[in-house]
């Protein structure tokens, strides 16, 4: 069995968001760069779960992420930078059998490409032991996603338990479907596992193109009606628009224009700005509003994470009040 050593334990306050999977080191080259001798690179956290922790904390909530590293240099990284931003990661755990993943991006005219080596990593090993530990943290809402099911089997369990328990102080589970097809064996067992998985969440995040390469489907109406037991369910269609699905009827917000630097990670921050709209009791509309806003700042960094607007900034853009943005945070 694999030894693992906690930071501190448990949060030592109740969360208003608690994000559970992996997260890597990332290693990406500066604006104009390739992944090539001459140019420079930046080395950063990344990873779908820590990637919405941080936005959240930076949008003013509480929130934890759950994951494993390993004892090496680039697991402390990843740890240090989660936390300055204001993260809780007293629920890490650190392995000193297995390493932190390690990811790389290639920017190119057409498109970024992705390379990950994650092959019997730390965060392949979260199992349903350490589902018992995140269990035990009061939260109003989980946040989920399906990278983490496809690691491993124990990774799978882990998903699988923490998707359909509702401990006490859980009021919400939210799941970003995130396909990654390098990580599934056949496009069927993905779309049978993620469909059953999203069925089971309250919120569920999904790009159309995504659902497209899954279920075959072409509009979002057909995505809702597959997709049909989650309460809410938020389908984006890239730089076109976003629609929601809830019981407020259907919500459709035009995407905002924004220069692209790095796509990657931007589907992470639309989840934490519309999360972030849902506990502050905003309309379906503002949610999907906030959810741009922070998707474009993502868009225009490097890095996975981005520093956001000031908050007059975000109100303006939302059509709300610096008052209404700062009064207490409530369940989703």
């Amino acid at each position: 069995m694999t030894r693992v050593e906690t930071a501190n334990g448990q949060p030592s306050a109740p969360l208003d968001v608690v994000c559970v999977g992996e997260t890597m080191a990332m290693v990406t080259p500066t604006p104009g760069g390739r992944l090539d001798a001459e140019s420079t690179f930046v080395l950063r956290a990344g990873g779908a779960e820590s990637n919405v922790a941080m936005f959240l904390a930076a949008l003013g909530h509480r929130v934890g992420w759950a994951g494993r590293v390993g004892a090496d240099p680039l697991g402390d990284l990843v740890v240090g930078q989660v936390r300055a931003t204001g993260v809780d990661t007293s629920l890490v755990e650190i392995d000193p059998s297995h390493p932190t993943a390690v990811y790389l991006k290639d920017p190119g005219p057409d498109g970024t490409r992705v390379y990950y080596y994650r092959r019997d990593s730390a965060a392949a090993g979260m199992d349903l032991a350490y589902a018992a530990r995140v269990d035990a943290v009061p939260a109003a809402v989980l946040h989920l996603s399906g990278v983490t099911p496809a690691l491993s089997a124990s990774c799978r369990s882990l998903v699988e338990h923490l998707i359909s328990s509702r401990p006490a102080g859980r009021r919400l589970v939210s799941f970003d479907v995130n396909h990654r097809p390098a990580l599934w064996p056949d496009r069927s067992t993905a779309g049978t596992e993620l469909l059953r998985l999203a069925q089971a969440a309250d919120v569920v995040f999904v790009g159309l193109d995504e659902a497209a390469r899954l279920w075959d489907v072409e509009q979002p109406e057909q995505v809702r009606a597959l997709v049909d037991r989650p309460g809410t369910v938020v389908v984006k269609n890239g730089a076109l628009d976003v629609t929601a699905f809830s019981a407020d009827g259907v919500t459709v917000e035009p995407a905002r224009p924004v220069d692209v630097v790095e796509p990657v990670g931007a589907g992470d921050a639309f989840a934490a700005g519309w999360l972030s709209g849902a506990l502050r009791g905003l309309d379906a509309a503002a949610r999907l509003r906030l959810g741009h806003l922070v998707a474009g700042a993502a868009l225009g960094s490097v890095s996975d994470f981005a520093e956001l607007p000031p908050v007059d900034s975000i109100c303006a853009e939302l059509g709300i009040t610096p008052d209404a943005w700062h009064r207490p945070v409530g369940p989703a």
